[in-house]
């Protein structure tokens, strides 16, 4: 028995996710013809409201497709400081668009709105122009935290005020959804593009969407094709996304519940977990010697990872158990 505790990446398709891609009806999607990813399309688009969306391989390119299809060379992105954007997509937006990513502070993964406001640069000869504003949510290094309805309004209006686009990086936006009972339309309502992953919690085998306006979603097309990401018959992939935002987008619940079972439950082994902090599918785990417990652990068959040098991260999924959680708990206190 592997307990893989790393990411809600690892997850497996289901029996019945492999039937729907078996049985998929696929088409040429470069040239618009493949029913299923237009199919998967058009119920994205639905789902946040937005006119149009675009499927992709990864969150990654995601990201990086809506920046480039926001912006020009030369200019500013504003992120979080702990962006993933800014950590974790290899400098794509640098190496690929011209485009200078500026850190701004924020708490928990969320910025002010005074924060966003003072870093948006004035028309002057030596400064790049701020042309884009990217929110994370939830926010991974933050450890799964939410923002509310109420933080992305406020920051997406005082963007559009000063003319940024607004972009958020939803790869795990349902899970923010399902926490506060927001949908994700009106989440994403002082958005101007989404882009969200299959491949996380949802349960696909791979792939992201990118969803807004049909001039954005346009311009975002050529862009994934610039970047090799267009594909052929992607109805076999994209029968698997479309299964999971069908079947799998209100029992992230239980995700959050195993979470939240995990952290009581290493709060009660006198470990150092702040469980106000345990929004959705993340536990963070402050530790000394983070490596040599995630060394025990693994010899134990528990997989983790680290969020950060001295912080381990838990993520619960759909192909990990309540019983899971009790083995790891028993499992973790038994250890030396």
């Amino acid at each position: 028995m592997l307990i893989d505790l790393r990411s809600d990446t690892v997850t497996k398709p289901s029996l019945a996710m492999r039937k729907a891609i078996a049985e998929a009806e696929v088409g040429d999607d470069i040239y618009g013809e493949d029913p299923t990813v237009n199919q998967l399309q058009e119920y994205a688009a639905q789902l946040f409201e937005k006119e149009a969306a675009l499927f992709l391989t990864s969150g990654t390119q995601g990201n990086t497709i809506a920046i480039l299809s926001q912006t020009e060379p030369g200019s500013e992105v504003l992120v979080e400081a702990d962006a993933h954007i800014f950590w974790y997509e290899g400098g794509a937006s640098a190496a690929l668009g011209g485009i200078q990513l500026h850190q701004v502070p924020g708490r928990k993964g969320i910025m002010t709105t005074e924060d966003v406001l003072s870093r948006i640069r004035s028309e002057n000869v030596h400064f790049p122009p701020t042309k884009l504003l990217c929110l994370e949510n939830t926010h991974n290094r933050a450890g799964g935290t939410c923002w509310s309805l109420e933080e992305v309004n406020s920051v997406g209006e005082a963007a559009h005020s000063k003319g940024l686009k607004v972009h958020m990086d939803g790869a795990r936006i349902f899970n923010a959804s399902v926490a506060k009972k927001i949908p994700v339309k009106d989440y994403t309502k002082e958005v101007d593009s989404v882009q969200f992953c299959l491949s996380k919690g949802l349960g696909a085998p791979v792939g992201s969407m990118l969803v807004g306006s049909k001039e954005f979603i346009d311009k975002a097309r050529f862009w994934r094709k610039r970047l090799g990401g267009a594909m052929r018959q992607a109805g076999i992939l994209a029968s698997a996304g479309l299964y999971a935002l069908e079947h799998n987008i209100e029992r992230l619940e239980e995700d959050h519940a195993l979470a939240k079972k995990l952290a009581c439950g290493l709060k009660a082994l006198g470990l150092d977990v702040n469980l106000n902090e345990v929004e959705t599918n993340m536990v963070m785990l402050p530790y000394a010697d983070a490596d040599s417990l995630l060394e025990k652990l693994r010899q134990k068959n528990i997989l983790a990872g680290l969020s950060k040098p001295g912080v381990i991260r838990f993520v619960t999924h759909l192909d990990v158990s309540f019983n899971d959680i009790d083995y790891t708990l028993e499992t973790i206190a038994k250890l030396p």
